[in-house]
């Protein structure tokens, strides 16, 4: 469901604020996990070139609901420009539906990731995408997803990185308050 202009918001200067703080949190979250490209820029390289084992993974940041883990595998999600990073999800784990300023782009590396679209996480209206599958989901598109067992995706997109749910009540950020 496209969402060009989202409705007005009596909470849009609160939204901008809490967005403002969850690209901080994000990019927090970036440095205490040892960005590789950030590492290979300290030492002059430019060319970031990782084995499965080189791969930092950490917490995911507090905008995604507990449980997963993200590997910063390239740029900055917390500023302009590119970034590839990785999520690492636990069997049963599911991202309320939400929407992203820009496009998003989703490789399934492995384990079985369902995304669906709409105003609400709904199981019965998703699509399974297998180990190998590749999803683009359009700036400004209501969707959510979950993880049917383990799974790791790899989401590449244009910084910085920002996500608003749909409902407020599923922000994990505003349940912490």
């Amino acid at each position: 469901m496209s969402n060009p202009n989202p409705p007005p918001n009596p909470t849009r200067k609160l939204d901008s604020t809490l967005a403002a703080a969850r690209r901080i949190a994000f990019l927090a979250s970036a440095i205490a996990l040892g960005s590789p490209s950030l590492a290979a820029a300290d030492k002059g390289g430019g060319h970031v070139m990782l084995t499965p084992a080189e791969i930092s993974w950490g917490d995911a940041p507090p905008i995604l609901p507990a449980g997963a883990k993200l590997a910063v595998l390239y740029g900055d999600p917390g500023k302009d420009g590119l970034y590839v990073v990785r999520l690492k999800m636990p069997a049963g784990y599911k991202i309320p539906a939400h929407w992203h300023p820009v496009d998003e782009n989703v490789t399934v590396i492995s384990g079985a990731f369902a995304m669906g679209m709409g105003d609400r996480l709904d199981p019965a209206r998703t699509k399974a995408y297998p180990s190998g599958s590749f999803v683009v989901m359009a700036a400004k598109t209501n969707h959510f997803a979950l993880a049917k067992g383990e799974t790791v995706v790899e989401v590449t997109g244009m910084g910085p990185f920002t996500l608003t749910y749909v409902n407020a009540g599923d922000d994990p950020t505003r349940a912490a308050r």
